[in-house]
């Protein structure tokens, strides 16, 4: 089905500030799934929008749950449709019904949730708009392009009383939990700098720069491009290298370091930096992308440090992983990524405090202090190693369990706000090569309009994002 101009406005654009999601009163959408309160036997019944990749990684995901009923699959490219439906033959009820318009899905009355795993620049609309027609949702991350457009999403949440797990799976890891315990529990001293990194080697092609070509057979290529500017058809700007054109994604800073710097901000009970410094630059690769090659953010919190660094020209690192996150304490250090965690202590210091170096050489003769900042030789803190846990299992059950009890998730979307926001703010601080301050109460940079300029976006009608 293509979707002109006026039927998007009509449904799409009216959405919340007029009440109408494809024509169909929005509280009364609200009031009729509200109104099936599910109980311990009920199939829970979804509706998956973006069924690329990660879209169907969810879907075998969510299948393995007996407790799961995949009802419709949506994409904008028949391929990626047709591979999901495929995925759905042998459940119980038979095959997904597919769509090529999300608003379809939105509009049925008969599920009870939205997988939203489209493009990063896509997350939003139908994020808010499924909230909006009454239904919970399981959104990726990164979970908005901008700053304003995830506020939005945090408040349609609210408003509409929805359950919104986001795809930071890691916090439903037992060895990521544990490693929070560890950091939060003072084993590690005073912790004053957390590190957190992704390198590789991408040298010299990169992406390459390929031609524009004519649209793939099947896609919609407008709808796919939705709020952002109307393009020519570029390979490195659909199938996973849109990530690295600021017009849908934000580079591997939102890619990845959302869930670096999520671990920051959980580990260290922090919700936002004070200021935000970022430097780099596309040094090393020759190819057509738009966000950095190389990049390091500085972030500035009560007592202190974060910083997150990107390469993609040399894949070395100390720690000897092409990607995770350290805290630092006087005590200790914690490595962690997916693979596991380990506690590395500290030994020796200063066992008392020296006296001046006066002292010694004043009469009578007093005995020269020797420093001391090695000994004694004893470890700080218990060393300790831990191996890798569930995470992506666990993380939807996390989320089917709140949808019956109607908690809020282990990844609710105001915490993701939160993280997706801290690296937004390292790309703008690097887009506008200045230090950013950064008033958390009012999700807006201080005395900085041009920072401020790129919290939000321009929305390319009629694909504009909603009203709450």
């Amino acid at each position: 089905m293509s979707i002109s101009r006026r039927s998007f406005v009509s449904s799409a654009a009216a959405g919340v500030a007029g009440g109408l999601v494809a024509g169909t009163p929005a509280m009364a959408q609200t009031a009729a799934s509200r109104s099936r309160v599910l109980g311990a036997n009920d199939r829970i019944r979804i509706g998956s929008i973006g069924v690329g990749g990660m879209g169907r990684s969810h879907l075998g995901n969510f299948q393995q749950h007996d407790d799961v009923q995949i009802v419709t699959v949506c994409d904008v490219w028949d391929v990626n449709r047709r591979r999901a439906q495929r995925m759905t033959e042998k459940q119980a009820g038979g095959a997904a019904t597919m769509e090529s318009d999300f608003r379809r899905v939105i509009d049925r009355q008969d599920l009870d949730a939205v997988i939203v795993a489209t493009v990063d620049h896509w997350h939003a609309i139908p994020m808010i708009l499924a909230c909006q027609s009454g239904k919970d949702v399981y959104v990726e991350k990164p979970i908005s392009h901008n700053v304003k457009e995830g506020r939005a999403m945090v408040n349609a949440a609210r408003k509409f009383d929805r359950v919104v797990q986001v795809g930071t799976q890691q916090r439903s890891g037992l060895h990521f939990q544990e490693a929070m315990t560890v950091v939060q529990s003072g084993t590690l001293g005073k912790i004053h700098r957390v590190h957190a990194w992704n390198t590789g080697n991408q040298s010299p092609a990169g992406l390459g720069k390929p031609a524009d070509v004519p649209v793939p057979e099947g896609l919609d290529w407008d709808m796919w491009l939705g709020p952002a500017p109307k393009v020519a058809f570029n390979p490195n700007r659909f199938i996973y290298n849109f990530r690295w054109f600021w017009d849908y994604a934000g580079g591997m800073m939102t890619d990845w370091g959302v869930h670096l710097l999520d671990l920051a901000l959980w580990g260290m009970k922090e919700t936002a930096p004070k200021t935000v410094y970022a430097v780099g630059g596309n040094f090393v690769l020759d190819d057509n992308r738009q966000t950095p090659d190389t990049i390091d953010a500085i972030y500035e919190f009560p007592g202190f440090i974060c910083s997150y660094s990107n390469r993609t020209g040399n894949a070395y690192n100390g720690a000897g992983r092409g990607y995770g996150i350290e805290f630092y304490g006087t005590n200790g250090t914690l490595f962690l990524d997916r693979g596991g965690f380990e506690v590395i202590p500290e030994s020796g210091g200063t066992s008392t405090a020296p006296k001046p170096q006066y002292l010694s050489e004043q009469e009578p003769v007093a005995p020269v202090w020797k420093r001391a900042w090695n000994a004694p030789a004893r470890a700080r803190t218990q060393g300790m190693k831990a191996g890798t846990s569930d995470q992506n299992l666990s993380h939807i059950r996390n989320f089917l369990d709140c949808m019956r009890s109607r908690q809020r998730p282990i990844s609710d979307i105001e915490v993701a706000h939160h993280s997706t926001a801290m690296c937004l703010l390292g790309n703008v601080s690097y887009r506008t090569g200045h230090k950013l301050t950064w008033d958390a109460a009012k999700e807006e940079c201080v005395d900085d309009p041009k920072a401020n300029a790129l919290l939000t976006r321009e929305y390319r009608a009629p694909y504009t994002l909603p009203k709450i």
